[in-house]
Parts: structure tokens; C-alpha cells; sequence
């Protein structure tokens, strides 16, 4: 009667054990989602950690508006600059011309007192032909020299009296000339360019 019960006994057990394992299993599909489910909700906490906060967005660059008014600003700038230039570039062209002028004028100045001598030489005459021809022959190569230069006779007898080119050094009564006129030129005077190099010297009738 033992020994029936003993090998029963181990059969009970073998189908125990079956059943166990079968709930061991259906324990272990239930979980298994829930572990599933738990991975994406971490990735999404994550990936929000990650994601920067709006207030440390990069600042936004100028409008096309403010683009548009610095470069009008520009061009404003580059033409000033370049009227400012042109102008420096015409007065220096100017200051050169005159200084050039100033240097020309006095030299031809202090060359004229040797014209009037020769000048003089010539109106008085002299014996001596081949002389006399040597002078004037110097006389016109002078004339001929300050002609290219520009330099030009003011022009003085006959003409109404003028301060600006003339210097009266006496005054005379004519009656065939009329009021302020030249009658007569002590010495010659010259211009260059317009700029008078020096006055002529003149007798001024009925002033």
C-alpha cells in the first residue's frame, strides 16, 4: 500500500512542475512589455534635456532695411571723399601754376633792365656800324626769347590812362590829345599771362 502511493508520488510532482513553469512564462510576457514601454519614455526625456532653451537662441542679424541705410551711408561717405580730393587736386594745381607764374615773372623782372639798355643803346646811335648791328641783332633775340615766353608790351602811348598798367611820372598839357591820355612812354612796360610784370612809366595829358 506504501510502495503504490510512493510512485504515485513522483508523478505529481513532474505535472507540478510543468504548471509552474507555464506561470513562470505568462509572468514574464506580462513584464515585458512594461520594459518595452519604459525605453522610448527615457529616450524622449532625454532628447528634451538636450533640446536648448529658447532664450539661448542666436541673436538675429540687421534687416535689410538697416543693410540698406549703412550702405547709403557709404556712398554718401566715398563722394564727399572724392569731391573733398578733387578740389585738393585743383588748388595744388593752382598754388603750382602760380608759384611757377611768380618764379617766371621775377626773372624776366630782372632781365628787363638789360632790354631798356640795349633798348637805349639803339636810340642813340653809334659810329661804328658792325657795332651797332651787334647790338641790335641782342636787342631782337632778346624780344624774340621774351615773345615765346608769353611776355607781352603794354601798350601805352595814345591810349587812355590806365592804373593798373600805368605809372604817370609827369603830366602835360595838349590840346590835340584829349583827357587823361598818354602823351608820351619814359619806359616800356611789360605783362605775362595777364599779370603785369611791370608798369609803363608815362606822361599823362590834360589829367
Amino acid at each position: 500500500m506504501h510502495k503504490k502511493d510512493e510512485k504515485k508520488a513522483p508523478n505529481e510532482q513532474a505535472e507540478v512542475q510543468p504548471e509552474v513553469k507555464e506561470q513562470e512564462k505568462e509572468t514574464a510576457e506580462g513584464q515585458a512589455p512594461e520594459a518595452e514601454t519604459s525605453a522610448p519614455e527615457a529616450g524622449e526625456a532625454a532628447a528634451a534635456s538636450e533640446t536648448p532653451p529658447e532664450a539661448e537662441k542666436a541673436p538675429e542679424g540687421p534687416t535689410a532695411e538697416e543693410l540698406q541705410q549703412k550702405v547709403q551711408s557709404l556712398e554718401d561717405q566715398l563722394l564727399r571723399k572724392i569731391a573733398e580730393f578733387d578740389n585738393y587736386r585743383k588748388r595744388t594745381t593752382k598754388e603750382k601754376e602760380e608759384i611757377g607764374l611768380a618764379a617766371k615773372v621775377k626773372c624776366i623782372a630782372d632781365l628787363l633792365p638789360v632790354l631798356d639798355t640795349l633798348e637805349r643803346a639803339l636810340s642813340i646811335g653809334c659810329s661804328d656800324e658792325e657795332f651797332l648791328r651787334g647790338v641790335k641783332l641782342t636787342y631782337d633775340n632778346m624780344n624774340s626769347i621774351l615773345t615765346k615766353m608769353g611776355v607781352e608790351e603794354i601798350k601805352a602811348e595814345g591810349e587812355p590812362f590806365n592804373p593798373e598798367l600805368h605809372y604817370a611820372v609827369s603830366r602835360v598839357e595838349n590840346p590835340e590829345l584829349g583827357e587823361n591820355v598818354v602823351a608820351s612812354v619814359m619806359q616800356k612796360g611789360y605783362t605775362l599771362g595777364g599779370k603785369v610784370i611791370r608798369h609803363a612809366m608815362v606822361a599823362v595829358a590834360n589829367p
